[in-house]
């Protein structure tokens, strides 16, 4: 192992030697959160949380996302040296995972349809302003990667959600459109149909899958 990649390991695990930062990487195990969150989340004041939040962002262990709905939030996630550093959490096992979007015509579609390769708990997907169809690349992001949406279609989210699933909103929109009484967790992907470039489909599903296959991971009776 190099000096460089011995001094990166050491700063990321010096930045987690404080309490409250291994709190709020705790808190982003599963979900984005806003940094105002996080900070009444842990009670802590506005001034102490952004300091915390910048040392782990210089320790390259969280990374912040601009909202693509509303532009004055922006939101905290784990990266991948986080997660590879953190072992996974543990969730209870849910009656039904829904994966949320706007539209759901591409992220919450390959989230469903990936999700059904990895865990045995059922899974639906639906959106909050639903497209006609399933977006022409997110059908041939997922063809590349062994996954056939050709028979997929947008569902409305109001009309499939039973309140009774673990919801997870795969974008901004979506979250910040949800009913307040749904409990939901925060993915923030970035919507690849903005572009409409196949590669921002390709790394929309590389977020998804990635995380999708931790979340599977996490829950109590995952099949190993």
């Amino acid at each position: 192992m190099s000096t460089t990649e011995l001094e990166t390991r050491a700063r990321a695990h010096a930045a987690l030697g404080d309490p409250h930062r291994l709190a709020i990487v705790d808190l982003l195990a599963f979900e984005d959160l806003a940094s105002g969150e996080l900070s009444a989340r842990l009670e802590l004041p506005t001034n102490l949380a952004a300091h915390h939040l910048r040392v782990l962002e210089q320790a390259g262990l969280i990374a912040r996302l601009r909202s693509e709905g509303d532009g004055r939030r922006t939101y905290v996630t784990r990266t991948a040296a986080c997660n590879r550093l953190l072992g996974p959490a543990i969730l209870p096992r849910p009656s039904r995972v829904a994966f949320v979007c706007s539209a759901n015509s591409a992220r919450s579609q390959l989230a469903e349809y990936y999700w059904r390769t990895v865990s045995e708990v059922p899974v639906v997907s639906a959106g909050t302003h639903p497209a006609a169809r399933v977006h022409p690349n997110a059908v041939a992001v997922a063809r590349r990667h062994g996954l056939d949406l050709r028979s997929a279609a947008p569902k409305l989210a109001a009309e499939t959600l039973t309140g009774d699933e673990l919801v997870i909103a795969v974008c901004d929109r979506a979250f910040e459109d949800i009913d307040t009484d749904t409990e939901a967790f925060h993915w923030s992907v970035p919507d690849p149909a903005l572009t409409e470039h196949p590669e921002a489909f390709e790394t929309a599903f590389a977020d998804i899958t990635a995380r999708v296959t931790r979340l599977a991971a996490s829950i109590e009776g995952a099949r190993p």
